[in-house]
């Protein structure tokens, strides 16, 4: 397994961020991010790239599109070992993503307002934050993937020890990246399944 050297870090429960980052940056991580997790590592001094300077795109649509694009999903998906996916990343540009710590929009907690209305309760509906899961969860093979912090620990010590993680962390890692986004979907779809289109303000006049 080849030394990990980039990540990307977008979260919305940022504890513990700090620590676990500048660690990532003493061990030669370059680190990638998106607004209110840059603004923090910034804020404490940790040098942070913006995935919008990475892909040469801008954030856009209020924040809907971050990190949706070929360089970052290409810099995820991509086997390490497949001669073929190395030779298309050379050709695009792709660099390698090599681990990547997101958490989602906190759409339950939202939701948990019995007033919450329909347009709020969309707004926090996660799309980035999945896909970007899902995304490195499936190429565990070369990636990490962090959805709880209670796991950097662990992911720092493999690091220090060998210059990445080992192949039965990041699959036990991706498990729990399995599991939150099938929680999440389901509350979504539970909350949904509630809304009358009948009664519902949103759909008048529609």
């Amino acid at each position: 397994m080849k030394k990990a050297t980039r990540a990307l870090i977008s979260l919305t429960d940022k504890s513990g961020i700090e620590d676990f980052a500048k660690a990532l940056t003493g061990l030669g991580i370059e680190l990638l991010s998106t607004g209110g997790t840059a603004k923090k590592l910034r804020d404490s001094g940790i040098p942070v790239k913006d995935v919008s300077e990475f892909t040469g795109f801008p954030e856009m649509l209020d924040g809907r599109v971050k990190t949706l694009h070929p360089l970052v999903h290409g810099g995820i998906l991509n086997q390490r070992e497949n001669n073929e996916h190395q030779r298309q990343c050379a050709a695009h540009g792709i660099k390698p993503i090599d681990l990547v710590a997101v958490n989602l929009y906190a759409f339950e907690k939202t939701v948990a307002d019995p007033n919450c209305p329909l347009d709020e309760a969309i707004e926090n509906i996660d799309i980035g934050g999945p896909t970007l899961l899902r995304a490195s969860a499936k190429n565990f093979h070369d990636v990490t993937v962090i959805v709880d912090p209670a796991d950097y620990a662990i992911v720092l010590a493999e690091i220090k020890e060998t210059g990445n993680t080992t192949l039965k962390t990041r699959f036990r890692l991706a498990v729990k990246v399995f599991q939150l986004t099938s929680a999440y979907d389901t509350a979504i779809a539970n909350w949904l399944t509630k809304v009358s289109v009948d009664s519902n303000p949103y759909f008048e006049g529609r």
